[in-house]
């Protein structure tokens, strides 16, 4: 089973004593709450991390679902996706690029170019995420969404992800959707544990407890 790589408590201290307009997000929005997945299985996460890509919770919800049921007992494999091809793919909802990229996924984890969960767990943030970008349909955004929430990774900041570049403008009052290098530049004192920052960012532009900017 996968845990988070740190301590709440203690990033969340850090978190407040770093940052007073954090402490302030941190006061509205309540205990820290990232969780972690117990997926033990590279090929089902990524798979997974692939379908939900660009869709809205419930829609890529439900096709992943279609997906699953395409695999006995509703686990994808690799060599099962192999088998079976492009249009049973296509034919529960995944788009042209995210069926490729399923099937890439899967040449990569039956020919052993992608490491197994056991040994990517062991290399560091920038390892992890040069050995996913093999992939294709695989960028950097996908690959720190797995190291925050499949490997629990403590200082990961995904700059280019919408639902932080919002919740930075929110909490530094910013009148414009930051940049991802100003993301990377504001949150830089937040490390080590922007993990952390990021899920109270992600929080500050779902809840809009901030109020405008």
């Amino acid at each position: 089973m996968s845990r988070l790589r740190f301590n709440r408590s203690r990033a969340v201290e850090h978190l407040r004593a770093r940052c007073g307009k954090l402490c302030r997000a941190i006061d509205a929005i309540g205990p820290l709450q990232l969780r972690v997945t117990d997926e033990p299985d590279l090929f089902e996460a990524l798979a997974a991390a692939i379908v939900y890509q660009q869709l809205s919770g419930k829609a890529a919800a439900t096709i992943h679902g279609r997906f699953e049921g395409l695999f006995e007992a509703g686990r994808p494999a690799a060599q099962a996706s192999l088998s079976m091809g492009y249009e049973p793919l296509r034919s529960v909802g995944l788009s042209h690029n995210k069926a490729l990229a399923v099937l890439d996924l899967a040449e990569k984890t039956v020919c052993g170019e992608l490491p197994s969960r056991q040994r990517i767990s062991r290399l560091d943030d920038q390892g992890v995420v040069e050995n996913l970008c093999r992939v294709r349909g695989i960028g950097p955004w996908t690959a720190q969404m797995f190291l925050i929430f499949n490997l629990g990774r403590p200082d990961v900041m995904p700059a280019t992800d919408l639902g932080v570049q919002k919740g930075v403008q929110a909490v530094y009052r910013m009148r414009k959707l930051p940049e991802p290098d100003t993301v990377l530049r504001r949150t830089r004192h937040l490390a080590p544990y922007r993990s952390a920052a990021s899920w109270y960012f992600w929080q500050a532009a779902d809840t809009q407890l901030l109020g405008n900017p």
